[in-house]
């Protein structure tokens, strides 16, 4: 499930802001003006908003935005929603629970089609607690542990917030995850308004705010981004 033609993101939260300026980036990687924007992952923290948001966003960069709001898992199934996600050039999936977003969306036909798009050229981007499950492994919000994740990209898992310590206090979920994570997995700490970018040729680099943090076998890895699959 590696071997794509889109460009993959994975936002550390804060999206739709200043510093964000990696959008207007995947916006023209993606071939056309709309965005198609999943709060699946911020189904209980009104979803509604985060669509508002992105809209006044993206039409900032000379986008446009479509909230598709895949909230439930029947949701999930519907073949309409299914085919909006597989014509979109643009899918942005965006809330802070990596749990709910993949109860909702693994198996599912929603998720079968934004997997055929990404196939095909589309631009996927994942923000917040969205990016942690796009991965398998995908880290456990709960507690910094490793579990299933959706596994558009396999072989790495991501912190989002990295550096914030609203978010983890004393750093323990964090590192909890790089001492748990198998030996060559990386885990990977991307902070808020930064993005970690897999090309469509499989190599990986980081845009935003701030750089990204790269752990391998329980340290920092000394090869950085390079340490990630292709």
């Amino acid at each position: 499930m590696d071997v794509t033609r889109g460009l993959l993101a994975l936002v550390g939260g804060g999206e739709w802001q200043e510093g964000c300026s990696f959008d207007a980036e995947f916006l023209a990687a993606s071939g056309g003006d709309e965005v198609v924007v999943l709060p699946t992952a911020g189904a209980y923290e009104h979803p509604e908003r985060l669509v508002h948001r992105a809209g006044t966003w993206f039409q900032a960069l000379g986008g446009r935005v479509e909230g598709l709001m895949v909230l439930t898992r029947s949701d999930a199934e519907d073949a309409g929603a299914a085919t909006v996600v597989r014509r979109a050039r643009m899918v942005y999936l965006a809330g802070s629970s990596p749990m709910h977003i993949r109860s909702v969306l693994k198996h599912s036909v929603v998720w079968d089609a934004l997997v055929a798009a990404w196939h095909d050229g589309a631009v996927v981007v994942g923000s917040s607690g969205a990016a942690m499950a796009l991965t398998d492994p995908m880290v456990d919000a709960r507690g910094g542990g490793l579990t299933i994740g959706l596994g558009l990209v396999s072989g790495v898992a991501v912190v989002p917030h990295f550096g914030d310590v609203h978010e983890d206090v004393h750093g323990e979920k964090l590192h909890r995850s790089v001492l748990l994570a198998p030996p060559a997995t990386p885990v990977v700490g991307i902070p808020e308004r930064t993005a970690l970018i897999r090309d469509p040729d499989g190599t990986w680099r980081s845009a935003g705010a701030a750089p990204v943090a790269v752990y391998l076998g329980g340290a920092p890895a000394v090869a950085g981004l390079g340490a990630l699959p292709g």
